[in-house]
């Protein structure tokens, strides 16, 4: 959907990472049943947070892998999502 998107402030874009179409036992799970994915990788990030007068980088890195609420931010289409750092609960670490 974006060609180039550069977030503002403390934003994130996020692309959500698919979750498993069937179950450990084999069973197809159908897309109206599927729940939206609460983790993605970070595809772009803002200069940082505003405050007192300075910008505080951001913690969150380009190609982390976050985990964020269920009903966190602001939907971009495709699987894409815009959040605040505040938003995000935390990195996953492999």
């Amino acid at each position: 959907m974006f060609k180039k998107f550069r977030p503002l402030g403390d934003y994130i874009l996020v692309k959500r990472v698919e979750s498993e179409e069937k179950t450990a036992f084999g069973i197809i799970i159908p897309d109206a049943a599927k729940e939206k994915a609460q983790t993605g990788v970070v595809i772009a990030v803002g200069q940082g947070r505003l405050q007192e007068g300075k910008i505080t980088p951001l913690t969150v890195q380009v190609n982390d892998t976050v985990y964020f609420g269920k009903y966190t931010g602001t939907d971009a289409g495709d699987n894409y999502l815009i959040v605040r750092e505040s938003d995000i609960l935390g990195i996953i670490e492999e």
